[in-house]
């Protein structure tokens, strides 16, 4: 037998193997029971609404003009668990798990940016919210600036926080070597549904602390949470095909040029895109104002709480 033939087989075999053991891990992995109540606000309700079918999980809280806070990939509303209560005191505050995010239903889709766009405004129109000022985070500041650039009436303004919309959506793999090969595994059919089976909370804490400027800005307790809400059956799967549908999100910057309302670009310097980029979008959007915060990575509201909350409130007036 030819060296090569050998070697091919060997590397078929391992194959083979490590797909198998990743469908008894995740075979193993124990579903975890759905939460009453916020462990950081347990005051703090929490609701489910019904959009297309599905149903969102999303918490209500404060008084004041509408503020709705959309989370990014892989994360749930808890990554705004520093600034809630604090906007609470000037804004009545709500904040979503997306589908196939946190606690909310995990649909078979594509998982592309019309249907997070499209999950974002069947929410606003089942809770008739209006006058929205509407602050995302990665992709939860794309979705923002797609709904203000398709015309949605109820949105009156804008504050996107390092937006996700450069890179061909794969911004991610700049956030660390396992973040690269989660990215690159996931374009390839059967490879990335394996590499996230095989997840673990070590490989999460990597990736997560990847999106922060200070790796203490993330608490043990948000990345165990992290971690137990991705042994949810069927989340892997939409976070991989999160990550197949990518460029979907550059490709929706088109609608950016129609932005009628004001917007805040607002940037850790520490965030994954370059330069180039932040000024690409800022040329996107007439009139849009952009502030870089310093000390500041790709989850902003976890490192520098206090500058989303300083911003959000003075942008609003």
């Amino acid at each position: 037998m030819s060296t090569i033939l050998l070697t091919l087989l060997v590397f078929v075999a391992v194959g083979v193997a490590m797909w198998l053991i990743s469908h008894v891990a995740e075979a193993l992995r124990p579903a975890p029971d759905t939460p009453g109540k916020l462990r950081w606000a347990p005051d703090v309700p929490v609701d489910y609404v019904e959009v297309s079918g599905d149903r969102l999980r999303y918490l209500k809280t404060g008084t004041g003009p509408n503020l709705v806070l959309l989370h990014t990939l892989r994360t749930q509303l808890d990554l705004f668990e520093k600034v809630v209560r604090e906007l609470a005191q000037d804004f009545t505050v709500y904040a979503l798990d997306y589908p196939g995010h946190g606690y909310s239903d995990i649909p078979d889709s594509d998982y592309d940016a019309d249907f997070f766009v499209a999950a974002v405004e069947g929410f606003l129109d089942g809770l008739d919210l209006k006058e929205v000022t509407l602050a995302g985070v990665s992709i939860g500041g794309s979705i923002s600036l797609i709904i203000a650039g398709r015309g949605n009436t109820r949105v009156r303004r804008v504050v996107a926080i390092n937006p996700y919309d450069y890179a061909k959506g794969r911004g991610m793999a700049r956030s660390s070597p396992l973040g690269w090969m989660m990215m690159a595994a996931s374009d390839i059919p059967v490879v990335g549904e394996t590499v996230m089976r095989l997840r673990n909370s070590i490989i999460l804490k990597i990736v997560l602390r990847g999106g922060v400027a200070d790796p203490t800005s993330i608490s043990p307790e948000f990345l165990v949470e992290m971690n137990r809400v991705g042994n949810r059956s069927g989340h892997y799967r939409a976070f991989t095909k999160l990550l197949r549908n990518a460029e979907s999100w550059e490709d929706a910057t088109k609608a950016y040029a129609n932005i009628k309302v004001p917007v805040l670009l607002l940037w850790g310097d520490k965030d994954w895109a370059k330069p180039a980029e932040r000024e690409h979008d800022r040329n996107l959007i007439p009139g849009a104002d952009m502030e870089t915060i310093e000390r500041g990575g790709h989850f902003l509201p976890l490192d520098r709480p206090d500058a989303v909350i300083a911003h959000i409130r003075e942008f609003h007036g």
